[in-house]
């Protein structure tokens, strides 16, 4: 490939974004990617039956993935966005294939634990996958994940409780890097102090039920954005697509002023 000073270009471009969801249970991740642009699912759980939207039949294998993933980018539709539903759930799938292909019975069967690490190989290929349909036919990626607790040892501090994805060790880096944005939903809450005498006071959680997303890294949670986003954005039913696309919007006003 030959290449000019003409080719050089500056400036931010606005493509449909690949974004990562994740969050607490019931808070309103699929119906996040549903409230997108003519969503069409990739469901790997049972989850969407209230879901207003286009879905295939649930995959039962990585194969099922690649096929309907196939479908998407080659085949004659009008989907502007793409969800996978959800990739906790897709993750044994992958870990099923790579038993498989090496002719064992569990991925747990491959020593010294590699069996891990070949399963980035078909993380890699569906992450690519999910590049190219959104470079060929301009649609939003939405991934979706449960979260987990665990616990991380800071260099900096001691070590505490975080939420992150719920994937492996290995998995989970890979995806972070990938994605545009990786978002944590979860509630809002706040800590009371109550005195219950004898110089004692009982801590308690409250809350009113409002919901946001985080943009930004916390103690408390993982998440990252390539948009300059507000480190929180109000997460209200059904209005959770458009809150997140305005806060986008304004970012790419201000580059422009």
């Amino acid at each position: 490939m030959s290449i000019d000073l003409s080719m050089i270009t500056k400036g931010k471009k606005a493509k449909p974004p690949r974004l990562v969801l994740y969050g607490v249970e019931g808070i309103g991740k699929s119906s996040f990617a549903a409230e997108a642009p003519e969503t069409i699912f990739i469901s790997t759980e049972d989850g969407q039956d209230n879901i207003d939207a286009s879905k295939f039949p649930i995959c039962k294998s990585y194969d099922d993935v690649i096929e309907q993933l196939t479908l998407i980018h080659d085949g004659e539709h009008k989907f502007k966005t793409l969800s996978i539903d959800s990739l906790d759930w897709l993750e044994p799938l992958i870990w099923n294939k790579v038993a498989s292909d090496h002719k064992v019975n569990n991925i747990e069967d491959i020593g010294y634990a590699k069996g891990y690490t070949y399963a980035l190989d078909y993380w890699r290929d569906i992450l690519s996958r999910l590049s190219a349909i959104r470079s060929k036919r301009n649609i939003a990626i939405i991934l979706i994940a449960h979260d987990r607790i665990k616990r991380f040892d800071s260099p900096e501090s001691e070590p505490f409780d975080r939420y992150e994805l719920k994937l492996h060790d290995k998995a989970a880096p890979l995806i972070y890097e990938w994605a545009d944005a990786v978002l944590f939903a979860n509630y809002r809450a706040a800590v009371a102090k109550t005195d219950v005498g004898f110089n004692k006071e009982v801590k308690r959680g409250i809350g009113g039920g409002e919901r946001f997303i985080y943009t930004e890294e916390r103690p408390a949670f993982k998440a990252k954005n390539r948009y300059n986003l507000p480190s929180s954005i109000p997460f209200k039913k059904g209005e959770g697509w458009n809150a997140f696309m305005n806060a986008m919007a304004a970012n790419f006003e201000t580059t422009q002023e």
